[in-house]
């Protein structure tokens, strides 16, 4: 089997570089950040009396 010229696999590693490094942009900006309600988060538990 006859091997790939060097700057062959230059370019595969280059082009593998880029299609990966699209593929995180891409998916890092699809979805928008939602925003954080700056407050407390209020948690409201009923009053029971438990008898035992």
């Amino acid at each position: 089997m006859p091997q790939m010229e060097p700057l062959l696999w230059l370019n595969l590693f280059i082009m593998f570089l880029i299609s990966f490094s699209v593929y995180f942009i891409m998916n890092y900006y699809m979805k928008s950040p939602s925003k954080i309600s700056g407050g407390v988060p209020k948690f409201s538990s009923p009053s029971k009396t438990w008898t035992w």
